[in-house]
């Protein structure tokens, strides 16, 4: 029985300088655990301030959390006197390990994030990135989903989408239609004029303000080119170039006014 006897001194000689440490590392994990729960929940309220998707709100919480325990849990160890030096290493290598193997995905994680954050585009938004043009259906934590105009679905990873460039059509309330409309070089160009300007003027949809713009932009090869621009509603966009484009065919034939096609003229010489 001399070996328990040693035992129950030993832990009687060390209770002086271990229990303080046991009672403190207790508290400390305690206070602890309740300072890490206040700081989530604080964090969790400034993200859903600013909007930030919910299952961002909920795995950012839970990864900052699981982060300040695992801090929290070695420091209580160093307290009981525990060498936390060579757990720390491992941990360390686990992790750099772990980072490199999922980089690719932790850089697409990290892209939703600012994109959630940062909104260069919300769900429903028309855009164009990464070489795709679409409406955005879903933004998630590591792709972001496109509809493209022919009801195609584009899953774009977030890392390179956060990282490049993207045009939003969305944005603003109104947008420019662009459009350019040839006659022929022995037509008149104010009665072609007029009858655009017509067409414009009879159409609902076409802003007033600002004013529209029928320009002469282009004396090419067998037309003279009118560059055409006008405002419209975003909604209305595609509504009105297309039917701009068919109505000043039907005006041009109507008043005769020609609209050219490209023609080659060969001469032959007899020998």
């Amino acid at each position: 029985m001399d070996w328990v006897n040693n035992f129950l001194s030993t832990i009687i000689s060390n209770a002086g300088v271990y229990v303080p440490r046991i009672i403190l590392g207790i508290v400390v994990l305690i206070v602890g655990l309740w300072l890490i729960k206040r700081v989530v929940k604080s964090l969790k309220r400034q993200m859903a301030h600013k909007e930030v998707d919910e299952s961002v709100q909920s795995f950012l919480g839970s990864l900052i959390g699981m982060l300040l325990k695992a801090m929290l849990l070695i420091s209580v160890a160093s307290m009981f006197g525990i060498k936390v030096t060579s757990f720390v290493a491992i941990i360390g290598a686990a992790g750099l390990a772990v980072g490199l193997a999922l980089q690719g995905s932790l850089a697409n994680f990290a892209g939703g994030v600012l994109i959630l954050l940062f909104k260069p585009f919300k769900v429903g938004d028309f855009i164009e990135a990464q070489g795709y043009l679409g409406s955005v259906s879903k933004i998630l934590i590591f792709t972001t989903m496109l509809k493209t105009p022919d009801n195609k679905t584009v899953i774009i990873p977030n890392g390179p989408l956060s990282n490049g460039s993207i045009t939003n059509y969305s944005t603003e309330a109104n947008r420019r239609v662009d459009m350019t409309f040839g006659i022929g070089y022995g037509d008149d160009i104010q009665k072609a004029r007029g009858v655009i300007k017509s067409i414009i003027d009879a159409d609902s949809r076409i802003l007033k303000d600002p004013p529209p713009d029928i320009l002469v932009s282009e004396l090419a090869d067998s037309s003279v080119n009118f560059a055409v621009r006008v405002w419209c509603a975003v909604a209305d966009y595609w509504g009105v170039y297309f039917d701009m484009h068919e109505k000043v065919k039907l005006g041009f034939d109507a008043n005769s006014v020609s609209i050219p096609f490209p023609q080659v003229d060969v001469h032959t010489n007899k020998g």
